[in-house]
């Protein structure tokens, strides 16, 4: 019986192997099928100025996904999250079509037909295409701007901007537009049902909801780290940094020396991938604790979620690391195992 499980199991992947190689070809037969069906002199010299473009787009998103693979490796990531870039980046250069129109045609599972593409990625490149950045590169290189990026939606001042920012968490447009469907931005003072309605609006254009629902993007709730794992990766992140075993980036906010003083941390759990870093927020500065709170990203197949881990003033939490908005969790967690402080 195991061996007939196995034969069909080997054919399942077999299967889905030819599968990946005919899509493939067609994206990378695409552009010569047009050309040769109309004919070189039948293509206007639009035509051939907006193929040009489209090469120089893939070629483009493909750069950055080489950044990324490149300031990971500097960082001490796993090195086989950054060989997954540059494989993606030189996968990009040899399409003959625009990815934009297999995202348009397909979706971002259009993307996860294309060898080496996993969820993930496509959900990189297609943040990409539709913003024309990504903020995990962004934070790779030290140039988050949260506030910008928010107040570049209608109807977000400077002042929500930071509410949302420090209460919600809310750093990216997509991480704006869950807060506004699981009724956090409604809670904020200042947003009421028509400005709500309005950036519900306006984030749907901005999105581009040209792509069909990966794989953990429908609306079930992904399910969250533990927090004793949560914990765990603080723990790493603190004693690695304490002992000046981290690579520091320079932060563009708030630091007008141009200091690299962040230390940033790449680890994993499971299939869980984590970046670590001290908190560089305008209330980090004020309060004085850049060198206590703790930004956890972390990223799975269900997308890229953060919390914060600071050390409690409270009890019961006095002197111990807690998670931020998972108070009971950590009482729980906390209750089963020996007193330890921070």
């Amino acid at each position: 019986m195991r061996d007939g499980r196995d034969e069909r199991e080997k054919g399942a992947r077999r299967d889905e192997r030819e599968r990946k190689a005919t899509r493939v070809e067609h994206w990378e037969r695409v552009d010569w099928t047009e050309t040769h069906q109309c004919g070189p002199s039948r293509l206007s010299r639009a035509s051939r100025s907006a193929r040009s473009m489209t090469i120089a787009q893939n070629i483009e998103i493909g750069r950055k996904l080489r950044e990324v693979a490149l300031l990971l490796e500097e960082q001490g990531a796993n090195r086989f999250r950054v060989q997954a870039y540059r494989t993606a980046a030189e996968r990009l250069d040899r399409l003959e079509v625009p990815v934009s129109r297999i995202i348009e045609q397909e979706g971002t599972d259009g993307l996860r037909t294309l060898p080496g593409i996993g969820v993930s990625l496509a959900r990189s490149i297609h943040t990409l295409v539709v913003t024309g950045r990504l903020p995990m590169l962004d934070r790779l290189r030290g140039h988050m701007d949260p506030i910008g990026l928010l107040t570049s939606v209608p109807g977000l001042g400077s002042a929500l901007a930071h509410r949302l920012y420090e209460d919600l968490q809310v750093e990216t447009l997509e991480q704006l537009e869950l807060a506004a469907h699981d009724g956090r931005l409604a809670d904020i003072e200042g947003v009421g049902p028509k400005k709500l309605q309005g950036i519900i609006d306006s984030l749907a254009a901005r999105l581009g909801r040209i792509r069909k629902s990966a794989p953990g993007d429908g609306n079930h709730q992904a399910a969250e780290p533990s927090v004793e794992e949560l914990l765990d990766v603080d723990r790493e992140y603190r004693e690695a940094a304490q002992a000046g075993k981290l690579r520091c980036i320079a932060p563009r906010r708030f630091n007008p020396g141009k200091e690299a003083w962040l230390p940033i941390l790449h680890t994993q759990r499971g299939a869980r991938h984590y970046t670590a870093m001290f908190s560089n927020s305008a209330l980090a500065h004020q309060v004085k604790k850049t060198r206590d709170w703790v930004i956890l990203y972390y990223e799975d197949d269900h997308g890229e979620r953060q919390c914060t881990v600071i050390t409690g003033r409270n009890p019961p939490f006095t002197g111990r690391r807690i998670v931020r908005g998972r108070e009971g969790d950590c009482a729980a967690y906390y209750a089963g195992r020996a007193p330890a402080k921070a």
